[in-house]
Parts: structure tokens; sequence; C-alpha cells
């Protein structure tokens, strides 16, 4: 089983940034993929983007493109989410998730180890 804790939300501006950070626990393997979702009130939740534990393969949502990047720190055991150019419509709670899956691309159904999630409120 793998536990996740998100952290590094807030408050920002129509434009700036945020980095949200996933510590990972647990026994991983290198075909693990660890993912963001984000859920907006009275909207679905929706898949942000995603990358295997190895790095080397990584899935991005058309909406994020150019402006969202995801990296790890092995020494941290760490996800990160580096959101730019942040939009009113980013504003959502944001979670991590993984999954053990070797579907490729994963399916939002294939993640079954979450995070608490964290506050992402961008002002216009």
């Amino acid at each position: 089983q793998v536990q996740l804790v998100e952290s590094g939300g807030g408050l920002v501006q129509a434009g700036g940034s945020l980095r949200l950070s996933c510590v990972v626990s647990g026994r991983t393997f290198s075909s693990h993929i660890i993912g963001w979702f984000r859920q907006a009130p009275g909207k679905e939740r929706e898949f942000v983007l995603a990358r295997t534990w190895s790095g080397s393969r990584t899935y991005y949502a058309d909406s994020v493109k150019g402006r969202f990047t995801i990296s790890k720190d092995n020494a941290k055991n760490t996800i990160y989410l580096q959101m730019n150019s942040l939009k009113p419509e980013d504003t959502a709670v944001y979670r991590c998730a993984a999954s053990a899956s070797l579907r490729d691309p994963p399916a939002t159904r294939d993640f079954d180890s979450w995070g608490q999630g964290t506050q992402v409120t961008v002002s216009s």
C-alpha cells in the first residue's frame, strides 16, 4: 500500500504560479503511476497529469499542457506539480493518487491510493 500526503496549496492571483508537493511512502515500484487530479465545487473529478515512478512516461490533460509540469525528487520521495499561468478555472482541490496498473494510459479507476487533497484558489 502506498501513502500520499499533499501540500503547497493556497491563494494566488491569475497568472501566478504554485508548486504542489506529494510525499509518497510505502512500497513503490518503477511502474507505479503517480497522478494529480482536481475537483472543483459542483464538478466531477478531473485528471490533470501523471507520470510513472521511473519517469519513463508522462501523461497530461489538454487543459494544462504548456502550463503545468510534473517532476520528482528521488531523495525526498516527492512528486511535484508545478503550476504556471494559473487561471481562475484552475481553482479546485488537488489530490495526488497512485496506481499500480500497467494500463497505458492509466484510467482514473486504476488509482487506488489517494491523498487528502490541498486547496488551490486562483483569483481573477
